[in-house]
């Protein structure tokens, strides 16, 4: 019998008007995906957008570097990414990190 719980869905979606949002756990085997799915959805919107975090169940330094991808894309897009719902975890890897003030939204909810 299998006594660990199932690990939850990894997604990244479209949740409104100029909004994705991120979910799950993200992990080394499932970021190459996840990277591929977000990168269309920021191609496809052709606007600044939100990507909200507050799903996303683990701080781990392969999600910030997830999000510094989709930050440079938006960048060679001239679009603006702006990350809401971040954890206390994942904000403290980024400051730990040096990457708060690269990740917009980031130093906000420091501030808050």
């Amino acid at each position: 019998m299998n006594n660990h719980a199932p690990a939850a869905a990894v997604a990244v979606t479209r949740a409104g008007d100029h909004c994705l949002a991120l979910s799950g756990v993200v992990t080394p085997d499932n970021v190459a995906d996840l990277r591929a799915a977000g990168d269309q959805l920021i191609a496809a919107e052709g606007q600044d957008l939100t990507v909200d975090l507050s799903a996303v169940e683990c701080a781990h330094s392969v999600v910030l570097s997830l999000l510094l991808c989709w930050q440079r894309l938006a960048a060679s897009r001239n679009l603006t990414l702006t990350f809401s719902g971040v954890s206390e975890r994942l904000h403290s890897l980024a400051a730990l990190s040096g990457l708060v003030d690269h990740l917009p939204g980031f130093a906000a909810h420091h501030a808050g």
